[in-house]
């Protein structure tokens, strides 16, 4: 497939986050457009099964479990995909956690924890993997967005205030690096299913908020973000930088829908 067409044959992806929910299928998703892709994140085990499954796809893999808040372990995994796959041309940071409670009495150390996590182990990774990218003069970073980019959602401030920090991190590495051959863009999801929120989706009065706000009726499925995944990671997006690309179902377009 041509690049232009956004096929992904003979590059090499790295995912941050990428062995459960949103990252696991994104994972998945470049090495079905042909990416060789290292999929990482702390938990050993599912390291190791999201390997096999990107080898199901007769793509090469490796296995090497990482943390967003150890520096370290992030340079390893650097260190460990150039040795065995010789370069990292894709970056998603996907690795992110939330908590809901009330901002007035929320706790400063689960401030701290969120904002490390979302925002500066985005920024860890950016800048471990981009120094490789811009030595080469050739890269695509992909960051996750939200949509608390954009609005806000009620008791969720700290994961507000670090996916708000990530849109301006991503625009700002955009300006930076974009004459030098890398590229930084960002996906913002809109409502999607995973086991860890069906629950809250239906059975909630959150989750038929949440519905209801979104025109197409429907919560999205984890597997209709790999499109956008692949383009800002391919030769189509050749001149696409500095955007966080909205997958939402229509949300933030949303005013009164009935």
């Amino acid at each position: 497939m041509s690049p232009f067409l956004g096929g992904l044959s003979g590059r090499t992806a790295v995912v941050i986050g990428g062995t459960s929910g949103i990252g696991r299928v994104l994972a998945l998703g470049l090495a079905a457009a042909g990416a060789d892709v290292v999929a990482s994140s702390r938990r050993v085990e599912q390291v190791e099964s999201t390997a096999r499954e990107i080898e199901s796809l007769a793509r090469r893999t490796l296995q090497v479990a990482c943390d967003v808040c150890d520096r370290c372990s992030l340079e390893n995994l650097l260190v460990k995909t150039l040795e065995s796959l010789g370069k990292v041309d894709i970056l998603v940071n996907c690795a992110g956690k939330i908590k809901r409670a009330p901002t007035v009495d929320f706790p400063e150390e689960s401030w701290r924890e969120i904002l490390d996590i979302n925002l500066t182990g985005t920024l860890r990774g950016c800048q471990i993997f981009g120094k490789h990218m811009l030595e080469r003069g050739y890269g695509r970073i992909i960051n996750i967005a939200s949509l608390n980019t954009f609005v806000s959602l009620t008791e969720v401030a700290a994961y507000a205030a670090s996916k708000a920090a990530v849109g301006a991190l991503t625009r700002s590495l955009a300006v930076e690096w974009s004459s030098r051959g890398v590229l930084v863009n960002a996906i913002a999801p809109g409502v999607f299913r995973t086991p860890l929120n069906v629950d809250l989706l239906d059975n909630t009065n959150r989750g038929r908020e949440l519905l209801a706000r979104t025109p197409m009726g429907r919560f999205g499925r984890a597997e209709e973000l790999v499109g956008a995944a692949v383009y800002l990671a391919s030769d189509a997006a050749s001149f696409t930088t500095g955007q966080i690309l909205v997958v939402d179902g229509g949300f933030l377009a949303s005013g009164v829908n009935q």
